[in-house]
Formats: C-alpha cells, structure tokens, sequence
C-alpha cells in the first residue's frame, strides 16, 4: 500500500481515467477525481464509494480559463501539495474525418483539450507539484500519436496526441533537474465511449 500520496485525475468521471481512479484508490492513494462538471465528478465519485473506494470528487474543465488555478488553490486547502497529476481528459476521437479533407474547427478543439487543457492543467498544478517529495506528471496519450506508426484518418485527434507527446518529452528534461518524473503512456484501445 501507498499511504499519503495525493492523485489528482483529470477527465475521470468515465472510461480510463475512471479506472485509473479506481485502481490509484486501490492501492491506497488519495484521489482526486475530476470531471468538467461537479455533477459528472460527484455521481463517478458515488459508484467508487459503492465500492469501498473513497475518492474526492472535483470540477475541472481542463481547456476552462482559470480552471486549474482554481483547483490549485482547492488543492493546496485541503492537502497543501499535490504527488501525482494524470493528465487523461481528452476529446474529438474523429474517425470520420481525413487530415486531406478536415474539418479545422474539429482540430482546434481537440488541441484545446488534448494538448492546452494538459498544458495549462501542467503549469496551473506546477507549485502544488514542486511542494511533493516524489511528483510524477502521467499524460495519457495514445499509438494514434506516435510517428513511428502514423497512419491516416483521425486528424485531429491523432495530431493532438504527437503535440501532447513532443510536451511530454519537453517537460521531462526540463523538469528533471527537480526531480519531477514526466512520461506519457498508451493504456492501448479500451473499449469506452470515446473508443
């Protein structure tokens, strides 16, 4: 068991950040379970607790203005320090659309969730981060960015994956002087909603 680390999840009210929430919680981790509604957060929170797993339950828009700051500050209130962020919430799983024929508007969305909202979630939980013994900061990415096997279809998803992954590698160099673990990982096709 790990005791008094705090957890924070973003885009964990389903699918794998859910799950990633349930285990975290499992193995003794204290975590904060977010979503871009406080009521999406709270009824996700509710079934964990059906299960013997307490989680706090918290609203974070990710690509919001302000957003994480705000949560920084809730964040310091009630732990003063943060040990984990997984960066997971991410959109517009486009299957439809073609990089020769897409739709931009489709693109810059995604890019505001799945590369700004972790970005800005980064920056804004930073301080929160440094005031941890051991911080680790996971961005959950995806095959679908990596150039090694880039394909076509999923435009805007799979370029918002490659940016996330370039930020990914940055922060890490940057950050290890400090002692901050960065990494990006590929939890590989899940059968969710967005999947």
């Amino acid at each position: 068991m790990i005791m008094d680390v705090v957890s924070l999840v973003t885009g964990a009210n389903r699918g794998i950040g859910l799950e990633v929430c349930r285990q975290l919680a499992g193995a003794g981790h204290t975590v904060v379970l977010t979503a871009r509604s406080a009521d999406k957060a709270e009824a996700a929170a509710r079934d964990l607790a059906g299960e013997g797993l307490g989680v706090h339950p918290m609203r974070l828009d990710v690509s919001g203005q302000g957003e994480p700051e705000r949560a920084a500050k809730e964040l310091a209130d009630r732990f003063g320090r943060l040990d984990v962020l997984v960066n997971n919430a991410a959109i517009a799983y486009d299957t439809s659309q073609r990089a020769s024929a897409a739709d931009l508007g489709v693109v810059r969305t995604a890019m505001e969730t799945n590369l700004y909202g972790a970005w800005q979630t980064v920056l804004g939980l930073l301080p929160l981060l440094r005031a941890s013994a051991h911080p680790r900061i996971v961005n959950v990415s995806s095959g679908a960015g990596s150039l090694a096997t880039m394909g076509g279809g999923t435009p805007a998803y799979r370029v918002s994956k490659v940016a996330l992954n370039g930020l990914t590698r940055i922060l890490a160099d940057e950050l290890r002087v400090e002692g901050m673990l960065v990494n990006a990982v590929c939890p590989g096709w899940v059968a969710t909603d967005m999947g």
